[in-house]
């Protein structure tokens, strides 16, 4: 018996247990993969956007705002990289130009401090590498950029610390409301019971509704494609380089990575099946020429990966869902968040717990809280000094594992035994960047997922990518074959 249960461990999800992990009472959060942010929040622009781009009035515009206010100090206390570079919108005619008039005003309707908008040459004074047909830009000092899935791991890591419980692998497969709460079920037969439910799904947040009884809304899966550059590029762009917003999103920008890297993304496409994060042809070449369009000479031999994430749009609202509903009490939805839903998480969290508040849970603080975390310093950030005595104290610093993003299997051994373990071979790569490199993983692939089964005490056949059936091995060569 529980009093809250969060479904999805996704930027959201993660953020409402972090602030409901600080009052007294007990909270699951449940995830129906093998790790923490592997949906929207796994694969999305990671930046903090300002709220311009918000229609006034909506949940989005509130909170977006709001959430940007909150983003750079829950950063710092919890430790999680934040740059705060501000963002620039591009036009390239007059028409677009007054594109970002209207933006401008719309965002200082929002409450977004210090808009400007810049001449095409003030903005190639900033950024020299912008192409020489921008002829104005809207620059927004507070936006920024963060790493997403290190951000909601990060804010579980806390609320697990002070006391709430996740349970990986748990797929909602029922909802009941009762006299006791509510009753949920896993497709593996599990069963837990709630006074309280967060619905924070993503994609599979109307699902959920639907199982709940709430009133129904349907999510259309919208693909964004991605390009990542090498970290050699890191000198050409600084600052994170939008164009001119369509109806179907804030469009391909150009930007840098908290971690070094470059990257374009995204493109935006409507889809069925949401679970289809393939890549195509098509989506690459448009993300090739509009990307240029913004960085003539964005060097891209020197693409490394390229992937694509899901939003979740709700048909016919562009807007969040955020509410109890009316006919199933003590079931709240926290449905619909695309973008901008990282930048407007913490704010989020704020909204729930009032709602939860106003539902009948008491908010009553909790003696002994932490709220603060401190990730330790990486390998790859310490100067020589810093790493002989990182070596002295524990010699499994001395062992590279991943020599692209210097990697050592001290890290890696940490990852597995963090507050939020990491147990699959994509785990251990978003807490560390192990295979994250310019190689892939194609180097410390199979290095990783030895120490995996050793510090599990598994097989090696059992290690996954990122859980369920994802295998990476299927049998072992037998000896006699010779091979």
């Amino acid at each position: 018996m529980y009093d809250v249960a969060i479904i999805g461990a996704g930027v959201t999800g993660a953020a409402i247990a972090h602030k409901l992990s600080a009052y007294q009472g007990s909270v699951v959060v449940l995830e129906a993969t093998a790790d923490v942010a592997m949906g929207a929040s796994r694969a999305n622009s990671a930046i903090v956007h300002a709220g311009y781009d918000c229609q006034p009035g909506t949940l989005m515009a509130r909170l977006n705002v709001a959430g940007n206010a909150m983003m750079g100090p829950l950063c710092a206390r919890l430790d999680v990289p934040f740059q705060n570079l501000g963002t620039y919108v591009v036009a390239f005619s007059d028409d677009e130009r007054r594109v970002l008039e209207e933006l401008k005003q719309r965002g200082e309707s929002n409450g977004v401090p210090g808009l400007t908008i810049l001449s095409g040459d003030q903005m190639r004074a900033v950024e020299p590498a912008v192409s020489p047909d921008v002829v104005a830009a809207l620059h927004a000092p507070t936006g920024g950029i963060v790493c997403p899935y290190e951000l909601a791991l990060a804010l579980l890591e806390n609320a697990v610390t002070n006391g709430v419980t996740l349970l990986r692998e748990w797929k909602v497969s029922s909802v009941a409301p009762g006299q006791q709460g509510f009753t949920l079920t896993s497709e593996k037969g599990e069963s837990i019971v709630a006074r309280y439910v967060v619905n924070a799904a993503g994609l599979y947040a109307d699902e959920v509704n639907d199982m709940a009884g709430g009133e129904h809304f349907e999510i259309v899966p919208r693909r964004g494609q991605y390009m990542m550059l090498d970290r050699s590029v890191n000198q050409m762009v600084r600052n994170v380089i939008f164009q001119t917003p369509t109806q179907m999103g804030k469009g391909v920008l150009v930007a840098p990575t908290v971690d070094g890297n470059v990257y374009a993304g995204p493109t935006a496409e409507d889809i069925t099946d949401k679970t289809d994060v393939d890549t195509t042809p098509q989506g690459l070449a448009q993300l090739k020429e509009l990307s240029r369009k913004s960085i003539p000479g964005l060097p891209l031999n020197k693409v490394i990966t390229a992937f694509s994430g899901l939003r979740a749009q709700i048909k016919g609202l562009h807007d969040f869902i955020i509410r109890e509903e009316p006919n199933v009490p003590g079931f709240l939805n926290a449905s619909g968040i695309c973008s901008p839903g990282l930048s407007s998480a913490p704010a989020i969290a704020e909204m729930v717990a009032d709602l939860l508040q106003s539902a009948g849970y008491a908010l009553t603080p909790k003696e002994g809280v932490v709220t603060t975390r401190v990730r330790r310093k990486k390998f790859r950030e310490m100067d020589c000094a810093e790493r002989a005595a990182a070596v002295a104290e524990n010699p499994l610093y001395g062992r590279i594992i991943c020599r692209c993003e210097t990697v050592p299997e001290a890290e890696i051994v940490d990852a597995i035994h963090s507050p939020v373990p990491a147990t699959t071979l994509d785990g251990v790569k978003r807490r560390t960047r192990a295979g994250m490199g310019r190689c892939q993983g194609g180097f410390c692939a199979p290095r990783v997922m030895d120490i995996l089964a050793r510090e599990l005490g598994v097989d090696m056949l059992e290690v996954t990518k990122n859980g369920g059936a994802s295998r990476l091995l299927v049998g072992k060569l037998k000896e006699e074959d010779n091979l």
